[in-house]
């Protein structure tokens, strides 16, 4: 690992994969795309049934939920912000975490019998769950941050596809546009294949319902209404959360505060360096 770099010095550094002024940077940049998109993002996840049974089986997501999240987002982190000797390490360390987890369901999971195989370098699993990534982070920013234009939007899909290669997605699954990945995902939500099951619903409920660690209280409201808000209605009706109009006018105001709250951690994070990772442990972004 290179020496310890501030957050600042990450900002403007130009050994790693992304450029300064790359549109990555950006909506990684601010809080409130991992505060308010994570939540979303990780409920479309599992509801995939075949990776809600690797999640389900593979991590001890009822007591370690938080922790695992972190580390997830300290390897988006290195690889967006990092060199690429530290992406590359992030990425294998990924890799290393999604070979172990394999294995058959246990019951029927949606259209899926028990006995169904799966694995987490399933290239199918493996592009729905970056295309969740892609999808929350974008509709996250674009909503709460700042609009982008649609080449910025086209982009953005395109680093979060170099992203997908470094975690091992195979390249000639991801869609070449973001016109094509939208094609392809509404095609999923429309199919049956995404659906709500047991197991998705015990992951909703440790998000959702679960104490937050004490520096993310503050975010709780905002981050349970945009889990909700930014769900395909019929997910968000499959995981039993309630909408209406008067939440919908909430969601806004507990953003901005949000935001307001938020700015101070990013000023300091601007003087003080990162912690060195130990990605040897970092868990599969699916997984």
């Amino acid at each position: 690992m290179s020496r310890r770099r501030s957050h600042a010095e990450r900002l403007a550094s130009t050994d790693g994969w992304f450029a300064p002024d790359s549109v990555i940077r950006r909506v990684g940049n601010s809080p409130l795309t991992p505060f308010l998109g994570g939540g979303p993002a990780v409920l479309l996840q599992v509801a995939h049934p075949l990776v809600a049974a690797g999640v389900a089986a593979h991590s001890d997501y009822r007591r370690d939920l938080w922790k695992r999240l972190l580390r997830t987002l300290r390897a988006l982190y290195l690889i967006t912000f990092g060199s690429k000797d530290e992406a590359a390490w992030a990425g294998a360390a990924v890799q290393r975490v999604h070979a172990r987890v394999h294995g058959r369901t246990e019951r029927r999971l949606g259209r899926f019998p028990s006995g169904t195989p799966y694995s987490a370098n399933d290239p199918e699993l493996m592009l729905w769950v970056h295309g969740t990534l892609v999808v929350c982070s974008l509709e996250s920013y674009t909503r709460f941050v700042a609009p982008l234009s649609a080449p910025e939007r086209e982009r953005y899909y395109r680093e979060m596809a170099l992203v997908a290669r470094i975690f091992g997605v195979p390249g000639d699954v991801i869609p070449p546009s973001l016109a094509d990945f939208e094609a392809w995902w509404e095609g999923m939500l429309a199919a049956d294949t995404i659906t709500v099951t047991p197991p998705a619903r015990e992951v909703a409920a440790v998000i959702l319902e679960a104490a937050l660690p004490a520096p993310l209280r503050l975010v709780a409201p905002a981050h349970r209404l945009a889990t909700a808000a930014l769900l395909p209605e019929r997910l968000r009706a499959e995981y039993g959360l309630r909408w209406s109009s008067t939440r919908a006018l909430a969601l806004p105001l507990a953003a901005r505060s949000l935001r307001y709250a938020a700015a101070p951690l990013f000023v300091a994070a601007e003087r003080i360096t990162m912690p060195d990772f130990r990605l040897a442990s970092l868990p599969a972004s699916g997984g």
